[in-house]
């Protein structure tokens, strides 16, 4: 008999159909229908009931993106599938003349393309020039500047009454939606082409990109299967990121047509506090928020951590957090560049985030809140979870490239060929420093999603996404595992069986432990490093696996604690920058069984684990030291960004609640 398909679309299906028949012919038929429908469909040759872990990029943008066709990108969603997969990318050089070629030195599990829904329209007529919008303004700007220019932006995606851009779509919008429908029917058919069944999944995706009053509130919308909507919702037609939430609902999610989604947020780093709002726009009520938080969660169970544009896990200095100075926060904190000002002073404030917040405009990410980062964030979720009965902020940890080069899952520091086309094309582009500005050594490769699924299915990886079995690395594929319970026994992990054990006896990342009368809960914390593979070397020895847990404090504060549960922080791990060689001893695997010492059965709390190497190089150090000493620019030695990094990897969370 073939192995049992455990997707819970075909579960789903199954019953219902079993249902409707164990009505009319009796228990005989609804057993036969059981075995037919569920026993009939075939698992993958490595489907594990443990779950493999798969490594994917969810957030790829190509030429169908206004702000790549300016940087002379030209690869679409086919081309950009194929590489993903082990294939050759052609990338713009910065005089724009010779493509360069990369090979993908390591393919990926999984990728979903995710061009910008705002302006896809736009992007076909400014490049027909048959079009009569092809001269205009607007469509010069597109071209010649990857839609970067202000005047662009603001009647884009920064004005809360974004439109299109008549001269170009006309006056009735037609020539936009006719373009718009092309090239969103060119991804859909791209990711048909590319999506084999237990080989590697290809995702239909779009990117939902609102830059509303100066504040990133980007998602990447990922759809389960072919099922989609007729047209991507972008800013233009859903202004606030509640509206989103609810057009997913009704077009997509209780239409009743096989339709399934979910929307993972990025960059809360540069939201000025609105990523995780507390203000809901219309809901005055307690029943309200709820409302309104209940549907958040439907829609987004996972969150970005990191990507491209720096790390948004965490922030030292935030008000209203206690717990003392966690190094590993200063990571990839491209925000600082822009709250630098040419002159290297240092400004930046508080957000306000009283009544109309939302209303607030901002010259770009320009204040610090609590709400842009993802552990203050997930704390905050606990004290709602009190207020209004739901946690708005109850999401899994991943994250991607941001490539808009369609370059996904290129993440190599010591392999970086630039992710926005002729714009860091070559070495002086890729670490040069604007102060006030993004871009050049601010940036950074970005990370990967990891997921534990049954096989490599569309439907199996998106019902990892949706329980949050999920995790992000910044870039190697580091492997970890968090399973929380009762019963952990401390000698679990010298148990050949631990994971069966953790999952009969625990709950995995993204879940909430279950009650119990007991002490105090145990958590099972494994980490792997990255095994290298495909021509690529292995990655570098972990130096540490760490727990963070967050809670309420009695006065209101968030309070953060950090506990090193394996591994050694004081390995003395180093890099030699002339050569980039990494220098210590450290650990191919860590495993430990971590028992809450300051449980408190009254008080809720979140937990997550963090994994990270030891140091190595960062991409920017590997080109300065590229180049001969008397010609390396002042910024391999400015100390805004470290020469060496710490790459690392984060879980989901597990939730306690009394």
């Amino acid at each position: 008999m073939p192995q049992l398909n455990n997707s819970n679309n075909t579960l789903r299906a199954s019953l219902n159909l079993c249902q409707s028949v164990a009505e009319l012919s009796g228990l005989a038929t609804l057993l036969i229908l059981i075995a037919v429908n569920v026993y009939a469909v075939p698992a993958c040759e490595n489907h594990n009931p443990n779950r493999n872990a798969y490594f994917g990029d969810l957030h790829v943008h190509t030429a169908i993106s206004a702000d790549a066709v300016g940087y002379d990108v030209t690869i679409r969603p086919d081309e950009a599938y194929r590489y993903a997969f082990g294939g050759i990318a052609n990338l713009p050089s910065v005089t724009g003349e010779v493509m360069r070629q990369f090979q993908n030195p390591r393919p990926l599990d999984f990728m979903a393309v995710t061009d910008h829904a705002e302006q896809m329209g736009e992007v076909v007529v400014c490049q027909d020039s048959s079009s009569e919008g092809y001269n205009s303004e607007y469509c010069k700007v597109m071209r010649n500047s990857a839609g970067t220019n202000p005047w662009i932006m603001i009647k884009g995606i920064v004005s809360p009454f974004a439109r299109h851009d008549k001269e170009v779509c006309g006056k009735d919008g037609q020539r936009c939606k006719v373009g718009q429908t092309k090239v969103w029917q060119e991804t859909q058919q791209a990711a048909e082409n590319w999506n084999s069944e237990c080989k590697h999944t290809a995702f239909v995706a779009y990117e939902y990109s609102s830059f509303r009053l100066g504040s990133n509130l980007h998602r990447n919308v990922i759809f389960r299967n072919d099922k989609v909507p007729t047209a991507p919702v972008s800013h233009i037609e859903a202004p606030h990121d509640y509206q989103l939430w609810q057009w997913l609902a009704s077009d997509c999610l209780d239409a009743d047509n096989g339709c399934d989604v979910l929307a993972i947020p990025h960059n809360m780093n540069i939201s000025n506090g609105r990523m995780f709002s507390l203000n809901y726009p219309g809901a005055w009520t307690r029943n309200a928020k709820a409302k309104m938080a209940t549907l958040r969660m439907r829609v987004e169970p996972i969150i970005e951590v990191m990507q491209h544009k720096g790390d948004s896990e965490c922030r030292n200095g935030l008000p209203g957090v206690q717990g003392g100075v966690d190094e590993l926060c200063n990571f990839e904190k491209m925000e600082d560049t822009i709250f630098t000002n040419k002159d290297g002073e240092r400004n930046v404030g508080e957000c306000y985030e009283g009544p109309a917040s939302h209303w607030v405009p901002h010259l770009g990410p320009s204040c610090l809140s609590r709400q842009s980062y993802a552990r203050t964030a997930l704390i905050e979720g606990l004290r709602q979870e009190k207020e209004i009965g739901v946690n708005p902020f109850k999401f899994g940890l991943s994250a991607s490239t941001d490539t808009h080069n369609a370059i996904g899952g290129t993440v190599d520091e010591d392999n970086f060929p630039g992710h926005i086309g002729k714009a860091d094309a070559n070495v002086l582009t890729r670490i040069s420093t604007r102060k006030g500005k993004t871009g050049g050594i601010s940036t950074n490769p970005g990370g990967l999603i990891g997921v534990w699924a049954e096989e490599n299915t569309r439907d199996a990886i998106f019902d990892a996404m949706q329980r949050r079995e999920v995790f992000g690395t910044s870039g190697p594929r580091i492997k970890v595992r968090f399973y929380g319970g009762w019963e952990f026994d401390e000698t679990l992990c010298s148990n050949s069986d631990h994971l069966a054990i953790a999952d009969t006896h625990g709950v995995p990342m993204g879940q909430d432990l279950p009650s119990s009368s007991s002490a105090a809960p145990s958590f099972l914390v494994q980490a792997q490093a990255d095994p290298g593979g495909f021509d690529v070397a292995p990655g570098t020895h972990l130096q540490k696996v760490q727990v963070i847990k967050g809670w309420i404090g009695d006065e209101g504060d968030h309070h953060q604690k950090v506990y090193d549960v394996a591994g050694n922080a004081d390995n003395s791990a180093h890099v030699n920058f002339d050569t980039c060689e990494p220098i210590g001893t450290g650990h191919r695997s860590l495993c430990a069984v971590w028992q809450d010492p300051e449980f408190d059965a009254s008080k809720r709390a979140v937990y997550y684990v963090r994994a990270v190497e030891n140091p190595s190089c960062r991409y920017s150090q590997h080109d300065c030291i590229s180049l001969p000493e008397d010609q390396r620019p002042a910024s391999c030695n400015n100390g805004l960004f470290a020469k060496s990094i710490q790459e690392r990897a984060w879980s989901s969370p597990i939730w306690y609640t009394p």
